[in-house]
């Protein structure tokens, strides 16, 4: 057995300290620090995009929308909310940009859940009640559906949802109470 007496163990990485030295790599114009900024939050956005619109081929348009987006909105982060705050709110104005674009080509803006085969439950009976659910929270008013989304779907507190949709942390849990009462009529 050999014993190494005296050493410890790097500690662990800080994500946010990382995020933090990339963003002011990124808005001093890296384009190496903006692209691992972008790697290291597609997922997110992406997330996101398909949460709110429920569809894989929209949510993936969106992100990319989001990611050019980025490239010229990067130099205009100013620090106050969180990084990943500020790109929820890019990424909501996205989705909406989108919807928007959509509703006045006189197609379809509701978008219905997609189910793969990866995201298949057990249950099929599940599934469904699993898919009308998000279907009927896409349906709901505008403010009801982001806080729903934000605090279940992304699971963030009521402050986080707050920050991101730029209002107060109180309003939130009203917009989650008043989406309950909204699906009940819905489901």
């Amino acid at each position: 057995m050999h014993e190494v007496l005296g050493l410890t163990a790097a500690p662990k990485p800080d994500p946010e300290a990382l995020t933090r030295a990339l963003l002011t790599r990124a808005c001093g114009g890296d384009g190496t620090a903006f692209g691992e900024l972008l790697a290291g939050h597609y997922d997110l956005i992406f997330r996101a995009a398909f949460r709110w619109c429920g569809d894989r081929s929209d949510a993936e348009d969106i992100a990319q929308d989001v990611c050019v987006k980025l490239g010229s909105a990067i130099a205009g982060f100013d620090g106050r909310s969180a990084f990943s705050s500020w790109l929820y709110r890019i990424t909501l104005n996205a989705v909406r940009d989108f919807q928007r674009a959509r509703s006045r080509r006189g197609r379809h803006a509701d978008a219905f859940a997609e189910i793969t085969s990866a995201e298949q439950a057990a249950d099929q009976e599940s599934t469904v009640t699993h898919g009308q659910l998000w279907a009927a929270v896409r349906r709901l008013p505008e403010k009801q559906r982001d806080a729903v989304l934000l605090v279940y779907a992304e699971e963030l507190s009521h402050a986080e949802a707050a920050t991101i949709m730029g209002i107060k942390e109180a309003t939130v849990g009203f917009h989650v109470h008043q989406a309950r009462k909204t699906l009940r009529g819905l489901l």
